[in-house]
This record gives C-alpha cells, sequence and structure tokens, in this order.
C-alpha cells in the first residue's frame, strides 16, 4: 500500500449494541474510508469472550495505506458526521486491540 511495501492495521472490538445503526453507519462511512485508501479486512461477531475485561461482540481489522492516512481519515469532516450520527448511539465500546505494519504480499 505504501512505497515500502507495507500497510498500517488497527485490529479493533467494539461492543455493538444497535446492530442496525451500526450497519448503516459501515455502509456511511466505507465510502469515505474507500477515499483514503483504507478498507476493512477481516470481520467477526463475536458469541463469546473467554479472557478479557471488555464486553466485545465484534471484532475487526481496518487497513491504511500508512498512520498518517489513518489520522486524516478519522479527522475527515465527513466521517466525523457519520461516526457522531449513527456509532456513537450504537456502540457502547470500542477499544484499540492491537495495530501494526504489515507487509503487503
Amino acid at each position: 500500500m505504501d512505497a515500502e511495501g507495507r500497510k498500517h492495521v488497527l485490529l479493533m472490538g467494539l461492543q455493538v449494541t444497535d446492530e442496525a445503526a451500526y450497519a448503516s453507519y459501515r455502509a456511511r462511512m466505507t465510502p469515505i474510508l474507500s477515499t483514503y485508501g483504507g478498507a476493512f479486512g477481516h470481520d467477526f461477531v463475536v458469541a463469546r469472550v473467554l479472557k478479557g475485561d471488555e464486553r466485545i461482540n465484534r471484532v475487526f481489522t481496518i487497513v491504511f495505506p500508512d498512520r498518517a492516512t489513518r489520522e486524516r481519515f478519522f479527522a475527515d469532516p465527513e466521517y466525523r458526521a457519520a461516526r457522531a450520527e449513527l456509532f456513537e448511539p450504537a456502540v457502547a465500546a470500542a477499544i484499540v486491540l492491537g495495530e501494526l505494519e504489515e507487509a503487503v504480499a
């Protein structure tokens, strides 16, 4: 994704409390994400957490060309509006489980 053949990956855990609103959020923000060269990688609905203090029912990776692009995306006014309107009422908790720079295969 970047000139060095690397990409920036976030591993996220969420507690989604309103599936319909969260689906609307994803539908609205995905085209914005695409304009930044970002995309969702793996995406899981979690039935049971075996260890950890957080109540997580959704885990996914979100991929960016680099960390700076990630920061620009999350600061984008159109993204921020979608987040405030749809994400915040639909998600009780959001935690970064990890982040890494990964080689592009």
